[in-house]
């Protein structure tokens, strides 16, 4: 046996990087004497494990005459599995703590341990039965089996992976993907389970209870190509065809090379649209897909999910051989068809099903597809070219594109695409935080186009329903300009909307007095202000007719209003006039007509509060 050291040379606690600041505050009740070593068989190399690193050894626990408290071997009456354990993570007696980073792979040492250093430690996050010895000095025998990193999959340590080769990409398996892997599996114990495999390799889909939970969830975690040892303690390890039987096992060691998977994407999370790779294309996922706007060329065959699958366009026939070239973003294809282009690689071929509303009943119908059709497209995306970037440009140069860019906006807007346009205008607007004018000019230009590109996301809140998402966008404007009669206009027709009259009566009255030329719109603005007063009390009048006509203690029904076209914050301002300027040239403020019917409530519940001061009632409960 090699000279013992005491503790105080070889133990004195030192800082980790890597540590909890738990361990560091238990390291400070190392005592010189409380945790001595010994070698009895030397292990190799140089390295010693460190935080982070998974531990594995047996130990056998005997009191000073040499009596065996317990072991983890088979022959001191143990299951012969080794104990694992993360360094700097896993709860652990402090003697070990502090130990096992002093041993080599192989090495077997004698850790001699004072009661405070183990089992007896004040508030020690290790358990022990009540028959435990923990007030006596003990000697701990640790075999140092090996040492690795490994990646902890669950936070209580019951899925950890080692990494025998890496992979050859980033990409991991997820719900619905297609598996291909060669798997085998140990006890811990190191004795072999048999797996019930029916070919080599085995063929699973991930999310589908096919394999245990614990591999699983451990092989998510893998890459193409990557081989690993995946560590599934006794909760993990559900049963399954591949384990049928998981009765009495405590942990089991899965070794599993991932060999391929088929991305299988629930494009929309509800089973309805369904994109499925058939043939990999280049580079690597998502980095390398046209997740941003891009002009797009693809192939594509349109077949119905019908016995036949009647084929109702192929480019490669109808289409003279030529791809189809569409620039993302601008409502050109259906909107399922763009959602799973944007998620392929250049060359990827994929298989697609899509329900009717991402396929044709909310874009133009082919001929011979029927309306509610569930459609199937095979794409191939031949290539992308990814939209002009900005870098490097002169400011002409970008006004130019910024004003390509807000036309298409426009137009989507105009088409009833409302949040397509958003993103256009909204993509400029992020953009515009990188430019930087170079003189008074250039900067009257921008802050007038930022402006504009403002109101038109304004309008497109208005026609989505979110009217304070609306009115707030408005503020941008009106903060950097007070006087913007357009944005004062936009946001009044926002507050009407909304029920906030006062707020909108404000706004239309100071754009005739800051600008004489708007008078007539605002007057307008007005009148429409007025009648959607008059209209909105009506109505209340009528939901709470015969609310105050009771006794007190009775309780009043409260009528129910029909309203088959609640259109009227639809019409225009100007009988007979179009007042539509989405474009934000600069002319008279727009009305946006049909905006949203969320402020319907809001506005009934304003005037139903101002009856009920009109009629002397300055507090009410609603029962």
């Amino acid at each position: 046996m090699a000279v013992v050291k005491d503790a105080e040379q070889d133990f004195k606690p030192q800082k980790k990087k890597t540590s909890s600041d738990e361990d560091d505050k238990r390291r400070k009740k190392m005592v010189p004497g409380g945790l001595m070593k010994a070698m009895i068989r030397p292990g190799g190399g140089d390295a010693m494990p460190s935080d982070g690193d998974q531990v594995v050894y047996h130990s056998t626990v005997r009191t000073l005459d040499g009596v065996v408290v317990e072991s983890t071997r088979s022959e001191f009456g143990g299951k012969g599995t080794p104990i694992r354990q993360v360094l700097g993570k896993s709860k652990m007696i402090l003697g070990l703590l502090e130990g096992l980073p002093t041993m080599l792979k192989g090495e077997v040492a004698m850790l001699k341990m004072k009661p405070e250093l183990h089992y007896g430690e004040d508030d020690c996050p290790v358990s022990v039965s009540d028959s435990f010895p923990k007030d006596a000095e003990l000697n701990f025998e640790i075999e140092l089996i090996d040492f690795s990193k490994v990646k902890v999959v669950t936070e209580d340590f019951g899925v950890m992976k080692k990494v025998l080769h890496e992979a050859q990409s980033w990409e991991n398996p997820r719900d619905l993907y297609e598996v291909k892997a060669r798997i085998s599996a140990k006890l811990g114990n190191g004795q072999s389970l048999p797996l019930h495999i029916k070919s080599e390799p085995i063929l699973f889909t991930f999310g589908k209870s096919e394999v245990p939970k614990g591999l699983e969830m451990g092989i998510g975690t893998m890459s193409r190509g990557e081989k690993a040892v995946v560590y599934v303690t006794n909760q993990y390890l559900s049963e399954s065809p591949l384990l049928p039987s998981v009765e009495g096992i405590e942990e089991v060691h899965f070794e599993v090379e991932l060999i391929h998977f088929i991305q299988v994407r629930d494009v929309l999370g509800d089973g309805r649209l369904i994109k499925r790779r058939i043939r990999d294309g280049k580079g690597e996922f998502p980095m390398d897909c046209p997740l941003q706007d891009s002009r797009l060329r693809v192939h594509y065959k349109g077949m119905l999910l019908d016995e036949k699958k009647t084929v109702f366009y192929d480019t490669k026939v109808d289409n003279d051989g030529e791809p189809l070239e569409f620039s993302s973003g601008e409502g050109l294809v259906p909107e399922g068809f763009e959602m799973c282009v944007r998620l392929m690689l250049p060359e990827e071929v994929s298989r697609v099903t899509c329900p009717p509303d991402y396929a044709y009943d909310k874009f133009t119908r082919p001929d011979n597809v029927p309306e509610g059709a569930y459609v199937e497209w095979v794409i191939e995306l031949l290539g992308f070219e990814m939209q002009k970037d900005w870098t490097g440009m002169d400011f002409r140069a970008i006004m130019n594109d910024v004003e390509n860019t807000k036309s298409t906006g426009n137009r989507l807007f105009k088409e009833g695409k409302f949040a397509l346009a958003k993103a256009k205008y909204d993509k400029v607007l992020r953009e515009f935080n990188h430019v930087n004018p170079q003189d008074d000019e250039e900067g009257k230009e921008f802050a007038n186009t930022r402006n504009l590109l403002n109101l038109n996301v304004a309008a497109c809140y208005l026609k989505m329903g979110d009217c304070r998402k609306s009115i707030e966008t408005c503020n941008k404007v009106l903060d950097a300009n007070p006087v913007h009669v357009k944005a004062l206009y936009r946001r009044g027709m926002a507050y009407m909307e909304t029920g906030d009259f006062e707020e909108a009566r404000r706004d239309f009255k100071r754009m005739m007095s800051i600008d004489k030329s708007s008078e007539a719109n605002a007057k307008a603005a007005l009148l429409k202000l007025k009648q959607t007063e008059q209209e909105v009390e009506k109505k209340a009048r009528k939901q709470f007719k015969g609310l105050f006509d009771k006794k007190p203690g009775e309780i009043s029904e409260v009528g129910v209003i029909e309203n088959k076209n609640d259109d009227d914050a639809q019409e225009p301002l100007i009988s007979g006039q179009e007042v539509e300027d989405i474009d934000g040239d600069g002319d008279a403020p727009e009305e946006v007509p049909g905006p949203a019917r969320m402020g319907s409530f809001s506005r009934l519940f304003t005037s139903g509060m101002n009856l009920f001061k009109s009629l002397g009632v300055n507090r009410c409960s609603i029962l």
